[in-house]
């Protein structure tokens, strides 16, 4: 199997041709770091006492655009996440980002 370089993708106008077993090779292991990582966290959560609150609620909307197969999982990842509303606030409610929406249902 031979990879594709960055330099090789710049020189070929920037796409990149990179099979699916490629794509596994370089990025695989860091994957499933990662869900580790979240598996992890999801336990130290639920031996936690207390409720969920909207964080929690928001990040199993976004586990599961996860499944299913469909394109796009990171844009709708993000939307899951994210302040759905068009017009800002007038002064900032909090003094720091909570990383999900508290309005999610």
């Amino acid at each position: 199997m031979r990879l594709v370089s960055l330099a090789e993708a710049a020189q070929n106008g920037g796409a990149m041709a990179i099979t699916r077993e490629q794509v596994l090779e370089l990025y695989f292991m860091e994957a499933r770091s990662k869900l580790v990582d979240l598996a992890a966290f999801l336990d130290r959560v639920e031996r936690a006492e207390g409720a969920d609150d909207f964080r929690m609620a928001a990040l199993r909307k976004a586990l599961k655009e996860l499944d299913g197969g469909q394109p796009d999982r990171a844009s709708r990842v993000l939307l899951a996440l994210s302040d759905p509303t068009l017009e800002p606030l007038a002064a900032a409610t909090t003094k720091a980002a909570a990383g999900a929406w508290p309005g999610a249902k």
